[in-house]
């Protein structure tokens, strides 16, 4: 497929998951416990995707989405608007990052069992290709290398339609009991 067809599928994709996470009632918002507790973290994602359970406030602040997860992995597609430059006129690299620590999180998040969760304790993120608000969708995947008891790492690369490489980071998350036990 050409880079254009690539967009266009890209941008029907996501529209999909929109219209199908607002059909189930999906907004923006914060998680209950009742929402996570006796779930994986998978089964979390997938009822974000799904709509039964908020998406974050963030993706609406960055215009970005979650269109994707498997075990071990997640993609985010964003746009870079005007509202997502730095003074100098080039998209910050806020929105790089924070796309690309999304992808990473939630890939994490989806080798969570029940009883786990987990934070970030590095972001390591390189911007290897200027984004701009021409150049229409960006996809960043997230991928695990290791999930354990008490550490997990993950990659993520932001790409293009046509497959350039904008973007890739790297994270180690601390992996810890949640609920935490009471003493």
């Amino acid at each position: 497929m050409s880079a254009e067809q690539i967009q266009a599928q890209w941008l029907m994709e996501v529209e999909a998951v929109r219209a199908r996470m607002l059909a189930a009632g999906g907004k923006a918002g914060l998680a209950t416990p009742d929402m996570l507790v006796g779930k994986t973290g998978l089964e979390q994602m997938q009822a974000m995707l799904d709509g039964r359970s908020p998406y974050p406030h963030i993706a609406d602040t960055m215009d970005f989405a979650l269109v994707e997860i498997a075990p071990g992995k997640a993609v985010f597609q964003g746009t870079p608007q005007l509202k997502h430059y730095n003074p100098l006129g080039t998209v910050h690299g806020g929105w790089y990052a924070t796309l690309l620590d999304s992808a990473l999180g939630c890939a994490v998040h989806t080798t969570m069992p029940v009883g786990r969760a987990y934070t970030t304790a590095e972001l390591g993120v390189n911007i290897v290709r200027s984004a701009s608000h021409k150049s229409g969708p960006l996809r960043a995947i997230g991928t695990v290398l290791h999930a354990g008891k008490q550490l997990a790492t993950a990659e993520a690369r932001i790409v293009g339609p046509d497959g350039k490489l904008y973007a890739h980071a790297t994270t180690t998350c601390l992996v810890f009991e949640f609920p935490p036990r009471s003493a």
